[in-house]
């Protein structure tokens, strides 16, 4: 029999635990239904749910601003069945009154989680919990915070599920169960810290086939450790806290056991987060092809729409644009710029669109987000073994010019594109680095799309020279790009000088040029320049 379980304020507290988020007004008697979580910045509209009950982070809202009481009344009347906030040491008892009367639950969170965590951990608390004739006390997939507080249980100690880019994805909360200060940290990061001792615990854990049992980094406690597979691939990893050093054999085999049951629900979880993200990725695709969109798409992406942003453009370096190994890989590196993107920024989305992906970056300024974007850049080819070219785009004044940022981003890309040579590993530029190519390849588009301009010289010093074995095309195109200095050009070309003048003398006669005059030494360099751009 199928029973789908509506998530409730109950169920979200307890799988976070009380020190990450608590009740400051009295809960009701009966189960608070909770459909959902928005985010409400103070200079952007209050974004209206699209079903009732849902739970409003008030990011940036101070407890004793005349705006959070404001703010309080409008969540009620909009539907909203909960409203988070952080003190910061301020008095909340006005707030709570406000709260009391309007109908609302209000909630404090742990002044040191970033928001977007806390929306990622909701939001991984109120994963679907649709049950069919599953056996009583067995969590439901994708209910993975449920599914830690069980393997704790079981095995004896407090637990950590991790993914492969150690993102802790849920935690345990039984009361008695130590924690060290690394599994403390990194709750409240939702990430494993940095260090070598970490390092070198997920190098053993990725190659053992069984749990594997660690001793202690310095200031922590030993741990069991198991990687979640699928076949080859590891889906993510469970760490469980040793705290007495009393967790035997069998309970190594018995997280080993359980870790199939894990797979399952980290794929459920994985399909359920792959859903948030394409939901996001049409509203980013939306906003990118239709400007005018902005202010009904800024709520749901969480932004507000007059705050500056900037777009970025990936792409794989592919020789073969239809190869379905490429395909792969875009859809690949797009699930690594979201990744990224979101740990940053939180959720405002990254599209795949014809083989490129696109992310928003709000706020902050250009140098930060190159240096965001060469982050992504490296990382994306350390991890698929693929060159990889990267793009900013202008920062733009709000949200209804970001398809002018997204120009940009592509026109770095083409430019990327268009360097001779091999593709270096990982290229990555701004616009404003670029704009002598940028401007050259849209010239090279705009000479090839007007056909009225006339043509004729450029192919014809080509074609002659394919005829007639002579080396008109590149001998122009030397002194040109020499400031009209033939000893530089002769060097270039590893001839005399005086050849250099010959040709040029010839090649006047032949064609009909004066490289006396300054626009037709402009116009034929860049018909001489941009040849093989626009096949001629």
């Amino acid at each position: 029999m199928l029973d789908t379980a509506v998530p409730d304020l109950g169920h979200v507290l307890d799988a976070l635990g009380p020190s990450l988020m608590w009740p400051l007004t009295v809960p009701p008697s009966g189960p608070v239904p909770v459909s959902g979580v928005l985010v409400f910045e103070r200079r952007a509209p209050l974004p209206l749910p699209p079903v009732r009950d849902a739970i409003l982070l008030a990011v940036g809202v101070g407890t004793a601003e005349a705006q959070a009481k404001e703010l309080v009344g409008s969540a009620a009347e909009a539907g909203y069945a909960c409203l988070v906030v952080k003190s910061f040491g301020e008095p909340v008892t006005e707030l709570v009154e406000a709260a009391q009367r309007s109908g609302i639950v209000l909630l404090a969170a742990d002044e040191l989680v970033a928001w977007h965590h806390l929306d990622a951990m909701i939001s991984s608390a109120l994963a679907p919990t649709a049950r069919s004739g599953q056996t009583a006390g067995v969590p439901a997939a994708g209910d993975l915070f449920a599914l830690a507080n069980a393997i704790a249980g079981m095995v004896g100690g407090a637990v950590v599920i991790e993914d492969p880019h150690r993102r802790i994805l849920a935690y345990s909360t039984l009361p008695g169960q130590a924690v060290d200060e690394g599994r403390r940290q990194g709750i409240l990061g939702l990430q494993v810290p940095d260090g070598p001792d970490y390092d070198e615990q997920y190098r053993v854990l990725s190659r053992a086939e069984r749990a594997c049992r660690f001793p202690a980094v310095p200031g922590g406690l030993p741990r069991l450790g198991v990687a979640v597979r699928v076949g080859s691939e590891v889906l993510g990893s469970v760490w469980v806290v040793d705290a007495g050093e009393h967790l035997d054999s069998a309970a190594g085999q018995a997280l080993h056991d359980v870790s199939d049951n894990v797979a399952l629900h980290l794929l459920a979880a994985r399909t359920a987060v792959s859903a948030v993200r394409r939901g996001y990725a049409g509203l980013l695709r939306r906003l990118l092809t239709d400007p005018s969109s902005a202010i009904a798409v800024a709520p749901q992406l969480g932004l507000d729409p007059n705050l500056p942003v900037a777009v970025a453009a990936f792409a794989v370096a592919s020789v073969d644009a239809g190869d379905v190994l490429t395909e792969h890989t875009a859809d690949r590196l797009a699930d690594l710029v979201s990744l990224h993107c979101e740990a940053r920024y939180g959720s405002h989305g990254c599209a795949l669109i014809d083989r490129t992906v696109y992310a928003l970056l709000p706020g902050g300024s250009s140098p930060k987000h190159r240096e965001l974007v060469a982050d992504i850049a490296r990382r994306a080819h350390g991890a698929l073994r693929v060159s990889i070219r990267a793009g900013l785009g202008s920062l733009v004044q709000d949200l209804r010019s970001s398809a002018s940022s997204r120009a940009d981003a592509d026109l770095v890309l083409r430019v990327l594109a268009e360097r001779s040579g091999d593709p270096e590993p990982c290229q990555v530029a701004t616009i404003d680095e670029v704009w002598a190519g940028a401007t050259l390849s849209v010239l090279a588009r705009t000479l090839a799309a007007h056909e009225v301009l006339p043509r004729w010289l450029g192919p014809a010093v080509r074609a002659h020279d394919l005829e007639h074995g002579t080396a008109y095309a590149s001998t122009i195109l030397a002194y040109l790009e020499a400031d009209g200095d033939t000893a530089v050009a002769s060097h270039r070309l590893s001839v005399h000088p005086n050849t250099i003048r010959y040709r040029l003398s010839r090649a006047g006669d032949i064609f009909g040029f004066d490289l006396a005059d300054p626009d037709q030494r402009l116009v034929l360099w860049l018909r001489l320049r941009l040849g093989d751009r626009l096949g001629w």
